[in-house]
């Protein structure tokens, strides 16, 4: 399985795994180890927010801040897995608990766990959007919830444009712009717990520089469709209401990144009217819109 950029080899191999081909940058164990001790060792513990039902735990050996080479971490989904990592490494270990399943070991591995581990080891950084390709170019969807966002990706990929990300996009820069990770080949057009989707195989393979970012607003069903390109304070604060996986112990990192994304990424607000009906019409716009940007590197 290619995820994040990242081979994802599981040890035991899972029953299910998809044999997608595609180029990633190095590769991430996940393995079980059901013999580590960990009650002892972790001192310090954050709790998450209730998640799909399920109670949610961060532990580490020291206290929380940015993390040093040889720190343990531990992600505890509880009655299901907990998950646990050193600093510095591409391994993680998993003890099964009571209610493991295989398919669970996947959708909280893929789906949240590398992602908070890619955000702690400060490889990438997490918006919360879809993201699908125009011309080869990646574009992301952001809004607040219910907003439209799987709609979009969703209508975007029946039209036959390669789906970047579902639901998380990572990010990172390099060369003084910000690239879009393909996350792993899922779409998931509905809402069922702890659930990946359905396979795709219009999936993309490769991080790309993000070519325009698109927030969504929702209006009444006759509000004619406007983009408008945000700037300044406006375009910061879209981009952190969008931020995901924010940890508080990285709070001045993650606003460091933000604004030097503020300076480099163009960001466009979306009216979109709240009928279905018109979603083509949406499209088009957005479409023609993108086709049209000329990168003047940025604001």
């Amino acid at each position: 399985m290619i995820a994040y950029n990242h081979y994802i080899k599981f040890i035991p191999e899972l029953e299910n795994d998809k044999k997608i081909e595609g180029s990633f940058s190095n590769i991430v164990i996940v393995q079980e180890n059901d013999s580590f001790n960990l009650d002892k060792k972790l001192l310090y513990e954050l709790t998450f927010f209730n998640n799909q039902g399920r109670d949610l735990l961060l532990f580490s050996d020291r206290e929380f801040t940015r993390t040093v080479e040889g720190q343990l971490w531990a992600f505890k989904v509880k009655g299901v897995v907990t998950f646990f990592w050193h600093s510095g490494t591409l391994s993680l270990e998993y003890i099964k608990h009571d209610n493991f399943r295989e398919e669970l070991l996947e959708y909280w591995c893929l789906h949240i766990v590398l992602p908070l581990f890619f955000t702690i080891e400060e490889i990438y950084d997490f918006l919360h959007a879809g993201a699908v390709e125009i011309d080869g170019k990646p574009i992301l969807f952001i809004a607040e919830s219910f907003g439209g966002k799987s709609t979009m990706t969703d209508f975007f990929m029946k039209q036959g444009h390669t789906i970047v990300s579902d639901d998380k996009v990572a990010t990172y820069k390099k060369e003084g712009l910000f690239f879009a990770v393909p996350s792993h080949p899922h779409h998931r057009p509905y809402r069922k717990m702890e659930d990946l989707g359905f396979l795709v195989k219009n999936f993309s393979t490769e991080s790309k520089p993000i070519h325009a970012i698109y927030e969504l607003e929702k209006r009444e069903e006759n509000t004619v469709i406007i983009i408008t390109e945000l700037k300044g304070i406006e375009k910061f604060k879209s981009l952190r209401y969008a931020s995901e996986t924010n940890l508080y112990f990285q709070k001045t990192r993650r606003f460091d990144y933000l604004m030097q994304m503020a300076k480099i990424t163009q960001v466009f607000k979306v009216v979109v009217p709240w009928d279905i009906k018109r979603l083509e019409e949406v499209y088009e716009i957005i479409v023609n819109h993108s086709k049209s940007i000329k990168k003047d590197n940025c604001r």
